[in-house]
Order: C-alpha cells, then structure tokens, then sequence
C-alpha cells in the first residue's frame, strides 16, 4: 500500500530536530539559534530541551529573532519540545 502524506505530515518529516537537554544556558540558545541560521525562510526546527530557564530564554529569544513558535509540547519525561518555523526572509524593496 502506497502512503500519502497530508502537507502537514510532509512538512513535519522534514523538520529539523535538535536536542538540547544536556546543554545549559546560553549554550541552549546558541545551538537554537546555529540551527535555525542553518534553515530555509520558513524552515521547522523542532528543540527538545528540559528546564524552566532553558525553556524560557529559547522561547523569548526565537520570538525576539521574528521567528515562530508553532508548538510547545510538555512531554512525560519533563523535557518541553518547541515547533519552531523560521521567520521569511526580509523582500529587498527599492
């Protein structure tokens, strides 16, 4: 049987994801931020991360760059994964 995935599934799989939960501040938000300068306009990069200052210094950080959070999932284990969309580039206007 042949699988179709639905745009959002195909936009999931190629998410990038990065796991930060043995890093600590602000190497949490360094590694956010090499990983999301490393993706297309419009790129998903899906963080794992655990910690409440880790998780909040990300979050805030990513919102400040112009960069979307599409999710932030508690996970059973204590970490938090964020669905983050890279921001479009900036149109060059005359």
């Amino acid at each position: 049987m042949n699988e179709t995935l639905i745009p959002e599934q195909e936009e999931a799989a190629s998410a990038v994801v990065l796991d930060i939960t043995e890093e600590k501040c602000p190497m949490t938000f360094v590694r956010t931020r090499l990983a999301l300068d490393g993706l297309p306009s419009g790129g998903l990069l899906v963080v794992r991360l655990v910690g409440e200052e880790p998780h909040r210094n990300v979050s805030r950080s990513v919102r400040a760059l112009g960069h979307i959070i599409l999710a932030d999932t508690p996970q059973p284990d204590g970490s938090v994964v964020l669905t983050i969309r890279k921001k479009e580039a900036a149109s060059a206007s005359a």
